[in-house]
């Protein structure tokens, strides 16, 4: 079975807690629950990962090209602000899904700007904790051709 990574970045280990009108008051650990079991419905094994710093997420990016199928990523914040973190999603060969939980233009103007999107192979935006599933649906079809 083929793995898939899942990529939480900064804050998303407060989920539950962290500003629950925005982002719903399902816990981290309760979504990725979730992500396994939708995954081995579509035939992946998810490897859920969450790190609030960026080289680790760009050292996580690059050792998914040897080891999983594709990628969903929830950059946080680091999608209005790194560039190192969008030449990681670039110079790899495997599709990347960008997902956010609020509809990130629908906030603040300095989040309208991702840096993340032009290398991904899509965006979903604004679903809360179902912007994941959506995300790893759509890359199942992406790796279905």
């Amino acid at each position: 079975m083929a793995s898939v990574l899942i990529m939480h970045g900064p804050n998303l280990n407060m989920l539950g807690s962290r500003e629950p009108d925005v982002y719903g008051k399902m816990t981290l650990t309760e979504l990725n629950l979730k992500l396994v079991e939708v995954g081995k419905g579509l035939g992946f094994d998810v490897i859920a990962f969450q790190s609030n710093h960026e080289g680790i997420l760009i050292d996580r990016i690059q050792q998914a090209n040897n080891s999983e199928a594709g990628v969903v990523i929830n950059p946080g914040g680091y999608t209005h602000t790194s560039v190192a973190l969008r030449d990681a999603i670039a110079a790899i060969p495997i599709p990347v899904v960008e997902v956010h939980m609020s509809n990130i233009f629908a906030r603040e103007e300095f989040r309208h700007k991702s840096f993340i999107s032009p290398v991904c192979k899509g965006s979903i935006a604004g679903f809360g904790w179902y912007s994941y599933i959506l995300g790893l649906y759509a890359l199942a079809d992406i790796l279905a051709g």
